[in-house]
């Protein structure tokens, strides 16, 4: 059967047609996205989706939303959009429908892509184990994190909020980085320094130690200095980035009893080149007593270039002919 599967984050809206046969999934078309700041719900988004693609839509769907599923209405975590999971189907037009939180659906696709959906990042080069807990980390608009458990020949992806815990400094410049968030906000958790908008901070941060003016630029802009090397205290913002990563990665692999780790995510997907060579593996592994478990962990980014979508549709195929 075909099927729409969408991947609704913060900052795009993401649709592509599907194809499910026997419970999985044989076909992902190309995606169609669309920026969540262009429409005011998801149904008017869907509603572009269906011009673009320029005939009637199926009428089956999974989604794929970054919030959790729970309650009478989903308030996305980085977006203004309003869920009702009752009266979704209805809205969009459609009799069969999965919801699921987006790290779920990356947790999806990570159990069901290939060996060549991965790039090894460090620790031992080694495919993913078929047994114990794979966690999953991905730094985008915000910090996703699942785990996946495999046991007995089943696969089985436990969706969490893991990116909202409180952020731990290492050391005086990360100290510099907390003090900064905390003159904005109440509360800050991990994922106002290990996601997108957080080389912001940090690249402020050092800026300030080092005497130097911050002008107003993009956060795109930003990340694109930073990886390409081309501004001097952007390319020291990264790689500090990339070394709070490790330490975030450590720490929820410790906290799930991972045997691996899975890197996802766009802003994993663009540090796929900076990672290996950065001290991201350094502080991934610095873990006092936990040292020597921690090394022989492999950790891998995936490389589908869509994840969300494909979990998406992998959820749809276990639960939606049930």
């Amino acid at each position: 059967m075909e099927i729409v599967a969408g991947d609704i984050g913060g900052t795009n809206a993401r649709f592509a047609l599907a194809t499910i046969e026997n419970g999985r999934v044989t076909h992902l078309g190309d995606p169609v996205t669309l920026p969540t700041s262009a429409h005011a719900s998801l149904p008017l988004a869907w509603a572009a989706f269906a011009q673009r693609i320029g005939r009637p839509l199926p009428r089956a769907a999974g989604i794929a939303v970054a919030a959790p599923i729970r309650g009478d209405t989903l308030k996305l975590t980085n977006n203004s959009w309003l869920i009702r999971p009752a009266t979704l189907a209805d809205e969009i037009g459609v009799d069969e429908l999965v919801l699921i939180n987006d790290f779920g659906a990356v947790g999806h696709a990570v159990a069901h892509a290939g060996p060549e959906d991965f790039l090894h990042i460090a620790g031992p080069d080694r495919p993913l184990p078929t047994e114990g807990v794979i966690s999953i980390v991905g730094p985008g608009t915000g910090l996703g994190v699942a785990s996946l458990l495999r046991r007995g020949g089943r696969q089985f992806v436990i969706e969490t909020e893991g990116g909202h815990g409180d952020y731990a400094p290492l050391d005086p410049l990360e100290e510099a980085v907390l003090a900064r968030l905390r003159a904005q906000h109440r509360r800050v958790s991990t994922e106002r320094v290990v996601a997108g908008p957080g080389l912001a901070a940090i690249h402020a941060a050092i800026a300030a130690i080092e005497g130097q003016p911050v002008p107003p630029r993009e956060d795109k802009d930003l990340w694109t200095a930073a990886i390409e090397g081309s501004d001097p205290l952007a390319a020291a913002a990264l790689d500090r980035f990339c070394l709070a990563l490790g330490s975030v990665a450590g720490d929820i692999a410790l906290v799930q009893g991972a045997n691996a780790v899975v890197i996802a995510g766009g802003v994993g997907a663009r540090l796929a080149r900076h990672l290996p060579r950065s001290g991201f593996a350094d502080r991934f592994v610095a873990k006092g007593r936990y040292q020597e478990m921690m090394a022989a962990m492999p950790i891998r980014l995936i490389t589908h270039p869509q994840p969300g979508l494909l979990g998406a549709a992998v959820a749809f195929g276990e639960r939606g002919s049930k």
